[in-house]
This record gives structure tokens, sequence and C-alpha cells, in this order.
């Protein structure tokens, strides 16, 4: 799934070219060409899938050249994670009527790519045995309340398998410091598997609005008239994610423990965490920054501009050609907002 715009990002994701395309830690590597690559071990790269939303698809053709291009599909709007699945799965159930399916961002983080790989697979292996649409959960390190968390049963359904009891979505701190306590939380990675037909079917009882579009339209799926079907049923579907419209509801939930470390990368914190630090904590980016008396701060800057820090303590700086953003770190989950009073006061120009 690749069609975000990564605003809590911003300024160096924007619109046109959002932060599943950049190489944010600066590993050579842009976030889905290591998402492709992790997956290509679990699948062959003709079964690997794109969903991106219309103006993406020259980038991601650009940047997986390995995968078919007819398995680039775009959406003509965003409408979250749920009707993202639907599409897929639909054209996967017409393919082979067996099939399994994993889900998954582009731009998480995972550098274990063996211990996601057994991960995976234990995942495969579950839900082809049965009906159950499976999430991968990963150990809270600290109460971070930008994520999801995923409360489940202490005995184990399968080996490393739990049945999931709650879904509580981007808890405020003390409820955060409470789920880590309780040692019986994860954080939600947005990765799921699942038979097709079993999340189609889930569709089907708990999301019927969204699922009753794509039903209508699905003997035109994998033909000539695929594109004029999805331009017809996206703007009758609800914009909902897969975790609120489906996993929250059903009953048939299961979570698996992850053995790797794993960011969703989705704010400059978590990009601070997964870098290279000096000895004050300094995660630099950028070949001429002097930093003085600065501490814990997060800083990306172009190469060939010299910047010099003084005196900041927990803040991130992010320069690109256009903007400047100095904010403090435990401010960040407030960077949606201020995009949203940039876009009211200047418009779309710094997008």
């Amino acid at each position: 799934m690749a069609g975000g715009i990564g605003s809590r990002f911003w300024p160096m994701s924007r619109t046109n070219f959002p932060k599943q395309f950049l190489d944010i830690l600066g590993m050579g590597k842009t976030l889905i060409q290591q998402t492709f690559e992790r997956y290509a071990k679990l699948v062959p790269a003709e079964n690997i899938y794109v969903v991106t939303a219309e103006e993406y698809t020259g980038i991601v053709k650009k940047q997986i050249p390995d995968i078919p291009e007819e398995n680039i599909l775009s959406e003509p709007s965003r409408k979250s994670t749920a009707p993202c699945i639907a599409y897929i799965a639909f054209k996967l159930l017409k393919k082979d009527p067996k099939a399994l399916m994993i889900a998954a961002p582009a731009d998480n983080l995972i550098l274990e790519t063996d211990e996601f790989v057994k991960t995976a697979k234990r995942a495969f292996d579950f839900v082809d045995h049965i009906n159950a649409l499976v999430t991968i959960g990963v150990k809270p390190t600290y109460p971070n309340t930008g994520y999801g968390y995923i409360q489940h049963d202490t005995a184990e359904a399968a080996p490393d398998v739990y049945k999931v009891k709650t879904f509580t979505e981007k808890p405020n701190v003390e409820l955060a410091k409470a789920f880590i306590s309780s040692g019986d939380f994860l954080w939600n990675a947005g990765i799921f598997t699942w038979k097709v037909k079993n999340v189609l079917a889930a569709f089907e009882k708990y999301l019927p609005e969204v699922y009753e579009v794509f039903a209508a339209e699905k003997d035109k799926f994998n033909t000539s008239k695929e594109k004029e079907a999805i331009e017809s049923i996206y703007p009758q579907c609800t914009n909902i994610s897969i975790d609120f419209g489906v996993m929250e509801k059903a009953e048939n939930v299961y979570v698996i423990p992850a053995t790797f470390s794993w960011s969703d990368l989705g704010t400059w914190h978590s990009a601070w965490e997964n870098m290279d630090k000096d000895y004050w904590g300094n995660a630099v980016a950028g070949k001429k920054v002097m930093v003085v008396d600065a501490k814990n701060c997060m800083i990306h800057v172009p190469d060939n501009k010299l910047v010099v820090l003084q005196g900041l303590d927990e803040y991130i700086v992010v320069d690109t050609k256009d903007v400047l953003l100095v904010c403090k770190k435990d401010k960040e989950q407030e960077i949606k907002e201020y995009v949203a009073e940039v876009k009211r006061n200047m418009g779309d120009k710094y997008l």
C-alpha cells in the first residue's frame, strides 16, 4: 500500500513525492525499494502488487522496475486502507480462489529481513488452515501515542499466535504507559495476512457498503475494463481503514508477536530513533552541519548547505529548498496541523 502522502514527514515529504519514495535515513534505497526487496524474499516478484495513487504510478515503475507493470494498481482517490485491500482481494480471488495474501504499508522500516520472513511464513501457515485474520504486533519500547495497540490473550492459539482481545487507536500517554506495564499489549504494525476469500467474507459482514460496490463490478477485474470499474467504484467507497472497518469488529482476529525490530517511520522522532547519533544524541543528515551545545536533535538539511546549530535540546530541524521547519520533538504529532495551517494561509505551494 503506497498511496499516502506522509504529511507528518513534511516538509521533506510532499504531495507530489511522498515519504515512501524517499531515502529518509540515507541508506541508499527508498522505503518502497526496501519493502519490495523484503517481500521478494517471501513471494515471487510477479506476485507482488503495489496499490498507489494515480499520480505516483510513474514513480513506482521507476523505483521498482522488477514487478510487472500490470501489478501497479492506481486508485483514483485516497480512501484509506479498506478500499485498497478490497480492490486487490477481489482481483486475487478471481485469479485464484485459494489465494493467501499479506497486505502491508510501503514505508515500514524492517531491517531484520530473515526474521520478518519467518514471521510472515508463520502467518501464512496459520491462515492456510483456519479462518483467521492475522496481524503482526510489535513489543512496545516506549509509550508512543501515534501507534495503535493490540491486547491479546496470554494463552497461545497456536505456536506464537494469540487471539486478539481489543484494539486501541492512538492512546494518550497515561494509557500507553498502562498498556506497556500490563505486558499483554503490542503495537499494531499494520501488516495483515489472510485467505482472500476469508477477508472478503469479513468485508461482506462488517463493511457491506464497501463490499457491495466492488462485488457489483468484480467481473471486470483482470480485464481491459478494470480501470473503468475502479473509476466507478471509488467515488462510492467509504473512506475507512481496514482496522476500523474490519479488524476491530471481527471475532476471528489473531496476532503474531514480531521477532524483528520495526518502525512505521511515520514521524521525525522515529527517523531519529533509527539513525546513527553523535555523543550528544543528535541524528544528522547533511554533510555540512556544525552542532554546538545541542542535544537529542533530529537534523535533516541539504548536503550543500552549511548549518550551524547552537543550544537546541530535543528539536526537529528540517530544511528543504523552500521550507525550514524548527519544531520541538514532543510536538511532532502536531505537524499535520501545521501543514493544514500552511494550506489555509498559503495554498498548496508548500505542500
